[in-house]
């Protein structure tokens, strides 16, 4: 063709242009030549056109799953005239198959419970809030389920505190016989042991599973429209407070322990710090005394991609549509931060989901940019599975009130908390094996922050592969616990590559480690 090219601009130059060895007749030739060559190349161009094959059109399923999630609720908020009926989620996933690992897997069940199926105490009186020294919390409603019996003189209660999102359906019930989220660690024989204890489980406050939370109606709206972001942030502390007034509720004036993983771990810690007087041990498994800078980014990433979802709108979404599109990516992030590199490498490694039907029958496997990698469909069904079964700004208030935990004493002064007034720990006290090289400069901080601790025998669980907190920080709370005073602590350490939820799937070590301690 770039011959043809060059012909034709010979043959239209002006004759003074043509090259002086071309003679006339060759001229005459070259002009033939030329519009047969002409005729020729339009035609190619022509078929060109017509038989280049073009790739089909690209298809997104991700986002597909996203519109049709998107008009099932919006079909769904305008035959309900405009509530909000988000709680039962719709499973618009796109397509894995039923073996797939990405959709099966260790992990317990996450449900949202029947308010049926749990018991609910109401305080009338008002909850002071760390926060708002001249505002209190008016009224509110604690969630809770109990396994076990109470003995006669109320001494064999324990109260199992939850991570971030789950219920207070901790192991099935008769009003409730679906399994719940610690179910193999409840019961007969079991880490709690049901012919011995108590158990009490509640949904923390600013959940949305029976609690009082920013989804709950506000007493001080004519319309009793919900409070969304009209709520006041929480502490940690405030959520323990809650708990402790249902105690009071139940006539139980001290716990034989205090039990909890996670952000559980947290409130554990927190009773015991409260009401040393009032909790017998304290178990605080893959927790922390002092939230980091690596896990509070974590939770912010979370809660930017919530709060950036249009239908967020600054948390008054009850008459309209919830952000499950933000939701999602927040879940996925989350479970980023819940399990480990390595078990990931063990359970999917890089292998793909099953090859669709418009793939090449030879040649190579043709990407996608929708989930590919089983990793890739494991993230996406965590966050279609989860997205519309949570409260958006539970996950919001709870998750700030994780962050903004930290026993340190200057932390604690400065938000007026009061545990009793023990004396800070001596230089001898202080005298103990730390795990650090070197230590961290708060150290000593979080030693008299953990002072009222001094006397209540703990146990710390930490497990090597958690990257939401890392083991250091297990290490750092026994080792501040001991350089309060505290000669009665127990620290193990686990193997493993489940990361953060070993505590929910290792029944042997981590129940193993619970009721050794608590016999």
């Amino acid at each position: 063709m770039a011959a043809v090219t060059a012909i034709r601009n010979v043959t239209r130059s002006p004759s003074s242009h043509f090259p002086y060895f071309l003679r006339p007749q060759h001229r005459a030739s070259l002009a033939a030549f030329a519009t047969v060559a002409n005729g020729i190349a339009g035609r190619s161009d022509q078929q060109s056109n017509h038989t280049t094959k073009r790739p089909p059109p690209v298809s997104f399923p991700c986002v597909d799953a996203h519109a049709a999630r998107e008009s099932k609720l919006q079909s769904r908020n305008n035959n309900s005239n405009g509530s909000n009926k988000s709680e039962s989620a719709t499973n618009t996933s796109n397509g894995n198959n039923k073996k797939d690992p990405s959709s099966s897997g260790p992990e317990p069940p996450y449900a949202r419970p029947n308010p049926s199926s749990y018991h609910t105490f109401t305080s009338k009186k008002p909850l002071p809030l760390v926060y708002y020294p001249d505002q209190s919390l008016p009224a509110f409603d604690i969630a809770y389920e109990t396994w076990g019996t109470l003995n006669a003189d109320k001494s064999n209660a324990i109260l199992l505190h939850t991570g971030l999102s789950a219920s207070s359906h901790a192991a099935s019930t008769p009003s409730n016989p679906s399994p719940g989220w610690w179910e193999k660690f409840i019961g007969p024989g079991k880490a709690l042991d049901t012919n011995e204890h108590f158990i009490i489980c509640t949904n923390v406050l600013g959940g949305c599973y029976g609690s009082t939370g920013p989804s709950s109606p506000d007493p001080s709206d004519s319309n009793g429209s919900a409070y969304a972001t009209r709520f006041p942030i929480l502490s940690i502390f405030d959520m323990v407070r809650g708990q402790f007034a249902l105690l009071d509720e139940l006539g139980i004036e001290k716990l034989y322990a205090s039990v909890g993983s996670s952000m559980g771990a947290m409130q554990s810690l927190a009773a015991g710090w409260l009401h040393p007087e009032r909790v017998g041990k304290v178990v605080s498994i893959s927790g922390t005394a002092r939230s980091n800078p690596g896990a509070i980014a974590m939770r912010f990433a979370q809660r930017s991609v919530l709060m950036a979802d249009p239908n967020w709108n600054n948390g008054f979404y009850y008459d309209g549509l919830p952000p499950h599109a933000g939701m999602k990516l927040a879940r996925q992030i989350a479970t980023i931060t819940y399990r480990s590199g390595p078990e990931w490498d063990q359970r999917f490694g890089r292998r793909f989901r099953d090859t669709p039907s418009q793939q090449p029958e030879n040649g190579p496997r043709i990407p996608a940019l929708c989930p590919d990698f089983l990793i890739e469909t494991y993230l996406d069904h965590q966050g279609e599975q989860f997205c519309l079964k949570y409260d958006a700004n539970s996950l919001i208030y709870v998750s700030k009130a994780m962050d903004l935990f930290d026993m340190t004493h200057s932390a604690l002064s400065s938000l007026n908390l009061v545990s009793g007034d023990p004396p800070l720990p001596s230089a001898e006290d202080s005298k103990t094996t730390l795990h650090f090289t070197p230590p961290p400069p708060h150290l000593s901080d979080l030693a008299a922050g953990l002072a009222p601790l001094a006397d209540t025998p703990i146990l710390v669980l930490g497990v090597q592969s958690d990257i939401l907190f890392p083991v250091d920080q297990q290490r750092e709370c026994a080792s501040a616990l001991k350089m309060a005073g505290n000669s009665q602590v127990v620290y193990y350490e686990l193997g493993g590559v489940w990361g953060h939820d070993t505590f929910l799937l290792d029944v042997a070590n981590v129940g193993g480690a619970i009721r050794g301690f608590l016999s």
